[in-house]
């Protein structure tokens, strides 16, 4: 069931919303559990089952790792229940992987087990993992209550694409919450918004994206649009889903933690990654790179822990070799900025840091998208002329005015521009006044607008669905 649909904003959700507020407190994390596994089942219900077993085997390993805390027992629990989370992440996502690179150095024919990628699995096993690593390190309460641990792993809102939710971020909500008019107002504001950037920004660069695959006349620069279109529909199709499922939990009494901070204005590529799908970079940061040393080692080794991150967030991402080099190229530039790039952007006009972060990032993002590792080379180096491409075509020239508008609303929106223009009207009261009158408006507006696209059937599944 997809967040941009109208079986779950006008009927899944909105009887939700009305059974969770009529129960008490005491059953509302069982309502919200019933939810979240029904959601799930309705668009994997085998794989339920696995989701179930998941949460189980982290409830088991914490109660564990605590009972044992301070004796050897505590670490080896703990290592039990990465091995098998991991493992588990590890046999549905990079079982044909491997299996194909086998193949192909050996000259083998194993055959491939075609396993159906289970929704969200690489999101709920890193939300589960941070559980029992938190409860091993003390940073957490170990949860003796099932229900709301399962709650937290099932979570509907942020269950399919994240953001990843820690446990020690919603530790304190799951026993007791606050709800009120204010949060739940804001909570639906940032949800329409959010629905409004995946379906009316995101879904409407993605059609310019599949025209450009289809088309016969390519250009250069047809390269280049097609590059802009691809990273600002995965960064409105995220960020949307991101600000759909902090709306959603706000509605229901969680903070969840942001996860984009505006990365397109970063004058560095480490910059762009602090700004980027925060919650991945600061599990990786928190759980994989400060553990093997971070940057507190020599400097060979300090290599070796960047590399080793920057590998395993790209091979996250997805099993192919795309997605690993398209992590492995993030490592070389942050490294490259360590040692001089940042020095050199310093001493130059800003203008040139921000020139360079646009071309890093959008040849990156051709790279995420391509076909295979061939298909990658081959956009990369049409983007740069190869392949005796024109530089421009009539083709170019429609496509380019016909989405002039969607690309400003999404150059501008990529930006913090509305929102302070915003904050400046706000700072007297007759411009404060006026938000608060056209702003939810506007917000209606947005929902009227994407309901008229649900009927029309104008809307598609997530980008990060397939991850």
């Amino acid at each position: 069931m997809l967040f941009s649909s109208i079986p779950f904003l006008y009927y899944f959700l909105a009887a939700v919303l009305l059974i969770y507020f009529i129960v008490p407190f005491k059953v509302k994390n069982l309502v919200l559990l019933l939810a979240s596994l029904s959601f799930y089942f309705y668009g994997e219900p085998v794989y339920t089952l696995l989701m179930l077993a998941t949460i189980l085997s982290s409830y088991i390993h914490g109660l564990l790792i605590d009972r044992f805390r301070g004796t050897v027992w505590a670490k080896v629990f703990l290592w039990s229940s990465v091995i098998t989370s991991i493992g588990v992440l590890g046999f549905f996502k990079y079982s044909d992987f491997f299996i194909s690179n086998i193949n192909a150095l050996t000259r083998g024919d194993i055959k491939l087990l075609g396993l159906a990628l289970p929704i969200g699995i690489s999101f709920y096993t890193f939300q589960t993992l941070s559980y029992t690593i938190d409860v091993y390190r003390g940073d957490a309460k170990v949860q003796k209550n099932i229900l709301n641990l399962a709650t937290y792993v099932a979570l509907f809102p942020q269950l399919i694409a994240g953001p990843i939710v820690r446990y020690t971020t919603v530790e304190e909500d799951l026993a007791e919450r606050t709800h009120s008019f204010e949060n739940f107002g804001t909570g639906a504001t940032r949800f329409i918004i959010g629905l409004g950037k995946k379906v009316l920004i995101a879904d409407t660069l993605g059609n310019l994206a599949k025209s450009f695959l289809a088309s016969d006349e390519k250009s250069v620069v047809f390269y280049w649009v097609y590059a802009v279109a691809i990273s600002l529909q995965l960064y409105f199709d995220f960020s949307g889903y991101s600000d759909m499922a902090i709306g959603m939990g706000r509605m229901f009494g969680f903070r969840f933690l942001e996860n984009f901070n505006y990365p397109f204005i970063s004058k560095s590529i480490a910059e762009f990654w602090r700004r980027w799908h925060m919650s991945l970079g600061t599990w990786f940061r928190d759980y994989v790179y400060i553990p093997m040393g971070g940057n507190r080692v020599p400097l060979g080794r300090w290599f070796f822990n960047t590399l080793t991150v920057w590998f395993l967030t790209g091979f996250w991402h997805g099993a192919d070799w795309t997605f690993i080099v398209w992590g492995l190229y993030f490592a070389a530039f942050l490294l490259m900025e360590k040692f001089f790039l940042n020095k050199l952007f310093s001493k130059i006009p800003r203008v040139f840091s921000h020139i360079y972060v646009a071309v890093v990032i959008l040849v990156s993002f051709v790279v995420f998208n391509a076909n295979g590792m061939s298909g990658a080379i081959a956009d990369v180096g049409a983007m740069f002329g190869a392949g005796n491409l024109p530089l421009w075509t009539g083709e170019t020239g429609y496509y380019l005015s016909g989405y002039a508008v969607v690309f400003l609303c999404a150059l501008i929106g990529a930006t913090p521009l509305v929102k302070m223009a915003v904050l400046k009207i706000k700072e007297n009261k007759i411009g404060c006044a006026i938000v608060n009158v056209l702003e939810p408006l506007f917000v209606v507006a947005v929902l009227l607008l994407v309901t008229a696209y649900f009927v029309d059937g104008s809307f598609s599944a997530f980008l990060y669905f397939r991850f």
